[in-house]
């Protein structure tokens, strides 16, 4: 099953995307992937700034 989120508050970093979504509880978790053809690194964090750096440290590979 695959999860269908609605992003909210969009930051782009770099070629990283940075978002907010709520997740199945309710609770607010953030969202920090790569748009680079080929790159494939996403991760979810619960803290906005977590995933702001890693979006601002992310090097990417492709």
């Amino acid at each position: 099953m695959t999860a269908h989120r609605r992003f909210r508050d969009r930051r782009r970093i770099g070629p990283v995307q940075v978002g907010t979504y709520y997740d199945g509880r309710g609770r607010d978790k953030h969202t920090a992937a790569c748009t680079a053809p080929g790159c494939g690194f996403s991760a979810d964090y619960t803290d906005r700034s977590a995933a702001e750096l890693a979006a601002s440290t992310h090097r990417c590979k492709a």
